[in-house]
């Protein structure tokens, strides 16, 4: 699914997919912010494939405990969804709860069973770390799942530059990554990483229910990428 660049609608409300079809390539599914996500998930005919996310409210969602995996579980035996997000804090057993651990990596064992592609994804609301240490997280995500997720929280100017460098790096040596700075410091980050390498773009269909700091609107973060990217551009190797 993520060989190209993938614009994201994301929604908790299934019934917003028609909405997002004419900017969109995907809808990410927030099953942690939806009512009766299973329900809406059985109902589901939209044209736009699935990511879905069930976000521990340990990395910043709404879904607590270890029933999240059987929700996911459930999920991905869907035809309509294409990929699942899973944090990788759980898959590579870092989390306090050892459980995390398990029930991670055997959802991404079902995942792949399924055709299902996995998102392991890190999320960093205070900072954005040096590009030697973005790089070695992106490079550990995509090692985990079939493209690694980072999101930091930029301050400053330099903050978004580190997302970029590590972004091209991570891409350069051979990685699947989807990167993007949260907060207004880095908000261009997420119309300019994919420039860079970035493979999935998210954005919300109603620019009211944004579930992240600084995303753009949907058809605006449309625009700005592909208009940044002059179709299928790529960054030269070169200084």
């Amino acid at each position: 699914m993520f060989e190209e660049f993938v614009l994201a609608a994301s929604t908790a409300d299934l019934s917003e997919e028609p909405a997002a079809r004419e900017h969109a390539d995907a809808v990410e599914f927030r099953m942690d912010l939806a009512d009766a996500p299973l329900d809406q998930l059985a109902a589901y005919d939209g044209d736009l494939p699935l990511l879905v996310t069930n976000r521990a409210s340990w990395e910043g969602g709404e879904a607590d405990g270890l029933g999240r995996y059987d929700a996911l579980s459930d999920a991905i035996g869907n035809g309509a969804v294409a990929a699942v997000d899973v944090e990788l804090a759980a898959l590579r057993g870092t989390h306090p709860d050892p459980a995390e651990a398990s029930h991670a990596t055997a959802l991404r064992e079902a995942a792949r069973e399924a055709g299902v592609d996995v998102v392991a994804s890190v999320h960093d609301f205070e900072s954005t770390p040096e590009p030697a240490a973005l790089v070695d997280l992106l490079t550990e995500a995509a090692s985990e799942g079939d493209v690694g997720k980072l999101a930091t929280t930029a301050t400053a100017p330099r903050d978004a530059l580190a997302m970029l460098e590590a972004t091209h790096e991570a891409t350069a040596a051979g990685h699947r990554v989807a990167t993007m700075c949260m907060g207004e410091a880095g908000r261009h980050t997420r119309a300019v990483a994919p420039v860079y390498g970035s493979k999935i773009g998210y954005a919300p269909v109603d620019a009211a229910d944004a579930t992240a700091p600084g995303q753009y609107p949907l058809a605006t973060l449309r625009r700005l990428v592909d208009d940044l990217r002059g179709g299928d551009a790529e960054i030269p190797d070169g200084d």
